[in-house]
């Protein structure tokens, strides 16, 4: 069996790693919901990930085809590190491929205490896969009685408004 590997986005692939995001996340919502003209994941959002301080944003690699992606933000100092992003290629989905993603990133980070991420809340795909899969445990719900701090508009990229603050968060944390 071959192994995934995750290999550092150079500044001339990140239009290709924003692309094959932009449409791996935009399936999943109109797989849901239909079609739909904004952009569900916009390009400034993907953008700010890449810029966060400690960010490393990776392909994943498989038999030296691209199969996905993922941004994550690593504080070495407290070993509390985000999951911003983790996409697999249109086409491919549901073939265990997310998982060894998952499982490349925290091979690539043993010494990690807690990974945190989000999801929204119409995706049960993403719910079940964070939970089920990945081992993460849903610790808190915005909505729009209980705003995510850290949410600047009331609009959460190109979600419909009255799906767009219903997030779920995550932890997975180290077990010694």
């Amino acid at each position: 069996m071959a192994q995934l590997n995750l290999i550092p986005i150079t500044q001339n692939q990140k239009s290709t790693f924003i692309q094959e995001a932009q449409s791996a996340f935009q399936k999943s919502y109109e797989d849901l919901y239909g079609k739909r003209k904004e952009m569900i994941m916009p390009t400034e959002d993907i953008e700010s990930s890449f810029d966060a301080e400690g960010s490393e944003a990776y392909f994943a690699i498989l038999d030296n085809e691209i199969v996905g992606g993922t941004i994550v933000v690593i504080d070495s100092e407290n070993k509390m590190n985000q999951l911003h992003l983790l996409y697999v290629k249109v086409g491919i989905q549901n073939k265990g491929t997310g998982q060894k993603i998952w499982q490349a990133i925290e091979d690539k980070y043993p010494n990690a205490l807690l990974w945190e991420t989000h999801t929204p809340y119409y995706d049960k795909r993403n719910i079940h896969f964070y939970v089920n899969r990945c081992g993460f445990k849903i610790v808190e719900f915005f909505n729009a009685k209980h705003k995510d701090p850290h949410q600047i508009n009331d609009q959460v990229g190109g979600l419909p408004p009255e799906i767009s603050s219903d997030f779920f968060r995550f932890e997975k944390e180290k077990i010694s």
